[in-house]
C-alpha cells in the first residue's frame, strides 16, 4: 500500500533536507539502497529498504514538500513522524493512504503511537 506524507498548502519555498531524512532511513534499517536518478516529478530520490515486515521503498517528491511510502502501515507512520520532525512546525502536514481510503494532521510533537490511533480512529 502507497502512503503520503505531505505538506498541505504553501510550504514557502522550504524542503526537505535529504541528507537529514536519508541519515534517519538508514538509522532504522541497516541496509538502505539509495537511487538518486531522477525518474519523474514524483520520484527524485528513492530509498530502497528492508523492513521487519518486507522490502519497502520510500521516495521523494521533486520538490521536496512530499514523502510516499510503499511499507506496511507501521513503517510508514514511523516514517510520517521523521519527516514530520524535520518539517518546520508552521507548516501543516497531511498523512494519508494514496487512495484517501484515510487523512490525518501530522501535528508537530505527534508520536508513532498518537499518529498510529488517528489513522486507526480514521481508517
Amino acid at each position: 500500500m502507497t502512503f503520503l506524507v505531505v505538506v498541505e498548502g504553501d510550504a514557502g519555498g522550504w524542503r526537505i533536507d535529504s541528507d537529514a531524512l536519508t541519515e534517519a532511513i538508514r538509522g532504522q534499517w541497516s541496509e538502505v539502497e539509495i537511487d538518486s536518478m531522477h525518474r519523474s516529478e514524483a520520484r527524485s530520490l528513492i530509498w530502497q529498504f528492508q523492513t521487519e515486515n518486507g522490502p519497502g521503498e520510500a521516495y521523494l517528491h521533486e520538490d521536496g514538500t512530499c514523502l510516499y511510502m510503499d511499507v506496511w502501515k507501521e513503517d510508514a507512520i514511523w516514517l510520517a513522524i521523521v519527516f514530520r520532525e524535520l518539517t518546520p512546525m508552521d507548516l501543516d502536514l497531511v498523512f494519508c493512504d494514496e487512495g484517501y481510503a484515510f487523512d490525518v494532521r501530522l501535528r508537530a510533537g505527534t508520536s508513532e503511537a498518537e499518529l498510529t490511533h488517528l489513522v486507526n480512529a480514521a481508517d
